[in-house]
């Protein structure tokens, strides 16, 4: 392999092992908020969606998580509460999934831990400018990749 190819693999490596070193860390900071990540995930994407909704295939691709998972998440939050689903009157082969306003209010009482967390075990160790690089570049590759 060439520096670059080296240099191209260790981009992807780091990226990876900052995943899985990180994400266990904000899993168990979210524990006692009684709001496993999974969920949390699922309702800060619908809590920034318009009308604080999304069709079910939307919510897949823009939640963190696999169309299974989302599925399981889903009903898992509507039986807590937290998300209501709603008939498409535009499609009935589609589903919308709602926050609903319980939903909000864990979600903000939640925000607080979640966004501690963050800082803690990520942010805390990139400067500004390293945040804004890692914005950007890692929006290209989604901007491409979606």
């Amino acid at each position: 392999m060439t520096s670059d190819e080296l240099d191209r693999v260790a981009a992807w490596a780091a990226l990876l092992r900052v995943h899985a070193a990180v994400v266990p860390k904000l899993a168990k900071a979210l524990g006692p908020t009684g709001l496993p990540l999974s969920w949390y995930d699922v309702l800060l994407v619908l809590n920034a969606a318009p009308d604080r909704r999304l069709r079910m295939g939307d919510l897949g691709a823009q939640a963190t998580l696999s169309r299974e998972q989302i599925s399981r998440v889903v009903t898992e939050l509507e039986r807590a509460g937290l998300v209501e689903r709603q008939p498409n009157p535009d499609d009935r082969r589609s589903a919308f999934a709602a926050i609903t306003a319980e939903g909000r209010k864990r979600l903000r009482a939640a925000a607080p831990t979640y966004l501690g967390a963050i800082e803690e075990h990520y942010t805390r160790h990139l400067s500004d400018r390293e945040i804004a690089t890692l914005v950007k570049a890692l929006g290209k590759v989604l901007a491409a990749e979606e």
